[in-house]
Order: structure tokens, then C-alpha cells, then sequence
């Protein structure tokens, strides 16, 4: 290593417009201050791309391995920086480092006083060799130009706008810098943490990176080759590298787009579990394989979040801020490969391997659900791919082949049900039928049905409690229609037996002969209604305000309701109406519980009842 001469050497003034860019330096960026680590490594390597570029354009035949060494000196409380690539001559330095060329500083510094923007100053303006001060109370330059001729130069700064420059007798080409790190900075002269710090942000740089002489980083990143020369392994065995602890991925993509703009990276849906943060983003966002951060959510679609993986994204600026990936063109076409590249691979795995499809299904669809919601493109692509549970054996379908097969018996209706549980008295007279009925739990269908209506007005969904199809009840029921002496039909009896037992005045009861004798009725609601209700009680308690549009079916071939008759051809009338009463509740249970006065009641009815089997 050669010495500063003691003669010649140029003192001067760094040329800015204010003499505070150190301060805003060490105190803004004090939270983020282990990205020095990294510009100046991206610098080393900018260095060597630099040359080799020079080395194919003329032809250098350098045959030295080019690599940025970084070594830490304990003793001395310095950390180095050094590669072996362009280097720089005196004058080059006076340009590149002592002219920080900004205008507006003033502006600029009140700019970045902002919590919101201060970890944006570095890689603005040309300050990203300037990060070195926010941990070192002395930088040095040692340099030498690749150029035939050249002579070496030293270049000296304390933290302050005074510098030093010197020519030196340095022999070999390149550049090194050193840190004298201040005495609360020591933590980056732990290995441990600067490897940390470089695999975090170098992991991936196409130049060998040493620390200590020792390579940590990984120079020939997965996403960097061509996706015919990579397995199915090789790409699970990378995303382990880049997500240690998870499952293995459900599927994944490799992009390698040159034009309109260029954008590599692989990206991975994984297996989600309780702990997985949806709300966040965790895509690695790469410039030019040196990471730049793992919250950039701007360039990944709403519905896509779950993604993890990463992208090289050349074009954009080292330093991206929200502001301008909020504002950039380029993030928005980025963002709508992302959307295209997902849906294509969803309906290739749907064509292409079912089954597997099948497999991963619940844990992407609420996201495919939301996608389509979100965007047309995204809809238009996967539209006839998208599955729903069945209770024909819980087998997946799309809406096209529940249609097809029931063509003849309900063309263009969707049946669906909500909660087995609370529904299984309605999914089971349509089991009887044989008629297939979509289960549709999840919290985003309710929009997605009234979505796809929109979208197809020839398919319209209707729940299994919003009424009864013509399979379900009998053709005739004049057996259960008999009159009484007063010349009253047993239906008109029925039906006012239970409007005078009800306190639910907005109730309709209807009177029918089901082919299942074994329910005695069932509450049916206006598929419209009930859904204009579901969506206003989303914005508000005004929902629970609005009458309910409610249908009492009397089954006239239930064997209860026979009884029922019975008991109103003799003077128990009050029995009547009690069973009356209870019949209407089991019907409501069917949809859902009881506030605390309604199950009192239901209890207390319940007892009574009981109480009148030994009667007779």
C-alpha cells in the first residue's frame, strides 16, 4: 500500500451550498444508518462494471478476478471498502467527490427534516458515497485510475466541508475506502454484524463479495437464469434460502421481461398460516441485484400481497421513496405484469394438472376472489377457472359446470347455502332432490355473486332459504285440503292459526305439501331484500331497522302439522297455538340463534309442550 507523499498535497473546501449536509447526514438518517454498508459496496461493484464494460469495448484482456473486499481492523477501529475496479484519477475525484452537485439546498433540507422522507436523502444528488459519515468521524480515499499513466491519489475528510487530496505512488488499480468509525459506531466492527448488514443488502450483487476474506454473497441469484434451466427443486430450495422457516411455496413464477421496460425476479405464493401478515408486503425488491426493500407494497397488487419472492428492477433508483413509487409510470406497468403473469399461471395449473389445482385452491381463492373483484383484466382471465366447494361429495366446480349439469331442472340458477350448519335443513330437502347446491362461507362471496350477476345477467344465484323450487314440493297437495263444517279449507285454518300465534306481523304464511314429511316448515327470505339488508348492515346498525321480508311455509304432509289440524278441530285451541308457535321457532333456528328474551320463551314453550305429552 503506498504512503501520501508529504509534498503537493491539495487542501480545500467540499463544494456545496450549505455547510450542514454532514449534520443532516448523522442525525436524520441515524435509524437507517447500516445502508452505508451498502452504497458503498454498490459503488465497488458500479467500479468493476465499469471496467469490464471498458475491458470488452477495447479489448484490456484483463484476466484479474474482479471482487470488493470489505475487512474490518478492529485495532485500528477501521473498516475498509476496496475494490479492483476503474478507479479514479485527481481530477476525477475533485469532480465525483468534492462537487456534491444540488441546487435548491435549502429546500432540500427542509424537505428531509420530514419523519416521513429522512430515509430518503441517501442516493439523491450524488451523496451515496456521503453515507460513510453517518458512522465514520474520518473517510479516506485511496485510488488509482485504470488509465496508462495514471497517478494514485489520497483523499482525506473529517466530517467536515475541509478536505485533503495527494498524489500517491499507489500501484495497484482501484479503489479503497477506509472508515474511522466513531467510537459509539463500533457494532460495524463486529463480523457478525457486518456480514448481517451485507447479506442483507449484497447477498445477491453479481461481483464476489468478501468479508474478511471470506465470499458471503450468492452471485448467481436464481432469478438471473433462464427458467428452462431451473427445477422444480432449485426453485423451492431459493425460496428456503430466502424464507428459512416457511412451508414449502404453493406455486410460483419466474419473470424475465426485457421490453417494455426490464423486470426480472421470481415470485412465490406461499402456504399461509395464522402467523402471515396479509396486510403487508413481502416482496424483495432488488436495483441491479442490490436489495433496496422489503416494503414496496406500491408495486404488487392489493389482492396479491400474500406474494413473496423478488424483483430486480434495474430501472428504478436505488433509493425509491413512497412518494415516488406512488407516482412512477414504470411501478404501474410493473404491477399489471404482476396481475397478468398470476392469472396466467392459475388458469395454466387450471388446464393443465386439475388436481393440483384442487389441492392449493383454499388458501389462494379468497385472493383470486378479491382479484377478479378489483380488476377487469384480472376477471376476463381467470373467470371460468375459479372453483366453488359442492355439496355433491364436496367436490370443487366452476359455475359453467354446476350449469351444465343442471340443465333441465334450474338452467341459469345458482342454488347456494351459507352455513351448513345453520342451512342443513334446507341443503337437506334439496339433497333429497338430488339438486347440488354451492357452499359459498367465505366473507368476500357475498359481493362476488352480485359481481359475477353483473357480469353475466343471464346467472342469477339464489340461496336455499330464499325459496322453495317446484322439485321440493309435491305437485298436488288437495289430499291435506279438506274443509271443516264451516266451510274453511284446512290451509285457510292453518294459515290463521299461525298469523294469530305469531307477534311478527310482517311475516307472510304460506301453506305447501312438501315431498319431506319430516319438517313441519321453514322461514324463506327474498333473495333481494335480504341481501340489500346484509350489505347496509356492512355501513351501519340501520340494517336491523328495515322489515324483513319473511315467509312462513306450513308444510301440510308433516305429520306434526296433521296434529295440527287435529287439535284445531276440538277446543284446544290454545295447544294449537302454542305448536304453532314452536314450529315457527325450530323453523327460525334453522337460520339463526336467539336473542336472550326469544330463547327464554322458546325454552319455557319448549316445557310446556313436553308437559302435554302425558295428555294426550
Amino acid at each position: 500500500m503506498a504512503k501520501k507523499k508529504q509534498s503537493g498535497t491539495e487542501t480545500g473546501t467540499i463544494s456545496i451550498h450549505t455547510d450542514n449536509i454532514f449534520p443532516i447526514i448523522k442525525k436524520w438518517l441515524y435509524s437507517d444508518k447500516e445502508i452505508f454498508l451498502r452504497e458503498l459496496v454498490s459503488n465497488a461493484v458500479d467500479a468493476i462494471h465499469k471496467l469490464q464494460h471498458i475491458n470488452l469495448v477495447e479489448g484490456l484482456k484483463l484476466d484479474q478476478e474482479f471482487v470488493v473486499d470489505v475487512e474490518i481492523d478492529k485495532e485500528a477501529g477501521t473498516l475498509t471498502i476496496r475494490d479492483n475496479g476503474i478507479g479514479m484519477t485527481a481530477d476525477e475525484v475533485r469532480r465525483y467527490i468534492n462537487q456534491i452537485a444540488f441546487s435548491s439546498a435549502e429546500e432540500f433540507i427542509e424537505k428531509y427534516k420530514k419523519d416521513d422522507e429522512k430515509n430518503q436523502i441517501i442516493g439523491h444528488f450524488g451523496l451515496g458515497f456521503y453515507s460513510a459519515f453517518m458512522v465514520a468521524e474520518k473517510v479516506e480515499i485511496r485510488t488509482l485510475s485504470w488509465q496508462e499513466g495514471a497517478k494514485g491519489a489520497d483523499w482525506s475528510c473529517a466530517g467536515s466541508t475541509s478536505y485533503s487530496l495527494a498524489e500517491s505512488d499507489r500501484s495497484s488499480r482501484g479503489t479503497e475506502i477506509v472508515l474511522h468509525m466513531m467510537a459509539d459506531e463500533q457494532e460495524f466492527l463486529d463480523p457478525v454484524r457486518v456480514r448481517q448488514v451485507l447479506v442483507k443488502y449484497c447477498n445477491f450483487l453479481p461481483v464476489s463479495i468478501r468479508l474478511n476474506g471470506d465470499v458471503v454473497n450468492d452471485r448467481d441469484p436464481l432469478w438471473t437464469r433462464s427458467p428452462s434451466e431451473v427445477s422444480d427443486e432449485d426453485y423451492k430450495a431459493f425460496y428456503h434460502k430466502l424464507y428459512p422457516m416457511a412451508d414449502e411455496p404453493l406455486f410460483w413464477i419466474h419473470l424475465n421481461i426485457d421490453f417494455p421496460f426490464n423486470l426480472k425476479g421470481i415470485v412465490y405464493f406461499p402456504r399461509l398460516n395464522t402467523e402471515f401478515d396479509v396486510t403487508k408486503s413481502h416482496i424483495k425488491l432488488f436495483c441491479n441485484q442490490v436489495f433496496v426493500s422489503d416494503n414496496c407494497k406500491e408495486l404488487i397488487p392489493e389482492f396479491l400481497t400474500p406474494l413473496q419472492g423478488c424483483l430486480d428492477a434495474p430501472d428504478l433508483p436505488l433509493n425509491v421513496s413512497r412518494s415516488y413509487l406512488q407516482n412512477e409510470p414504470q411501478v404501474r406497468k410493473i404491477n399489471e405484469v404482476l396481475t397478468s403473469r398470476v392469472a396466467g399461471r392459475l388458469v395454466d395449473m387450471a388446464k393443465k394438472d386439475r388436481d393440483a389445482f384442487v389441492k392449493i385452491w383454499s388458501d389462494i381463492s379468497p385472493f383470486v376472489k378479491f382479484g377478479m373483484l378489483r380488476d377487469d383484466k384480472f376477471y376476463d382471465k381467470t373467470k371460468d377457472h375459479i372453483l366453488f366447494t359442492t355439496t355433491d361429495s364436496s367436490k370443487q366446480t366452476t359455475i359453467a359446470e354446476y350449469l351444465d349439469r343442471a340443465k333441465g331442472r334450474h338452467d341459469n340458477t345458482v342454488y347456494y347455502a351459507t352455513d351448513e350448519t345453520a342451512q342443513s335443513t334446507y341443503l337437506k330437502m334439496y339433497a333429497a332432490q338430488k339438486d347440488e347446491v354451492l357452499i359459498l362461507d367465505h366473507p368476500i362471496d357475498a359481493h362476488l355473486l352480485s359481481f359475477l350477476e353483473m357480469k353475466n345477467s343471464e346467472v342469477h344465484f339464489q340461496r336455499v332459504d330464499a325459496d322453495l323450487t317446484q322439485n321440493i314440493l309435491e305437485s298436488d297437495k288437495s289430499p291435506e285440503l279438506a274443509t271443516d263444517a264451516s266451510g274453511k279449507s284446512n290451509e285457510d285454518n292453518l294459515r290463521e292459526l299461525f298469523k294469530e300465534a305469531l307477534p311478527d306481523s310482517h311475516i307472510t304464511v304460506r301453506v305447501e305439501s312438501l315431498r319431506d314429511e319430516s319438517i313441519p316448515g321453514v322461514i324463506l327470505q327474498d333473495e333481494q331484500s335480504r341481501r340489500f339488508r346484509d350489505m347496509t348492515r356492512m355501513y351501519g346498525d340501520t340494517a336491523d331497522k328495515l322489515p324483513e321480508e319473511k315467509t312462513l311455509v306450513i308444510n301440510l304432509a308433516s305429520p306434526v302439522i296433521r296434529n295440527l289440524s287435529s287439535l284445531l278441530a276440538t277446543d284446544r285451541k290454545d295447544d294449537a297455538a302454542l305448536i304453532a308457535a314452536q314450529v315457527h321457532d325450530l323453523a327460525q333456528l334453522a337460520q339463526h340463534g336467539f336473542d336472550r328474551s326469544k330463547m327464554e320463551a322458546f325454552l319455557e314453550r319448549s316445557n310446556r309442550i313436553l308437559s302435554m305429552i302425558g295428555r294426550g
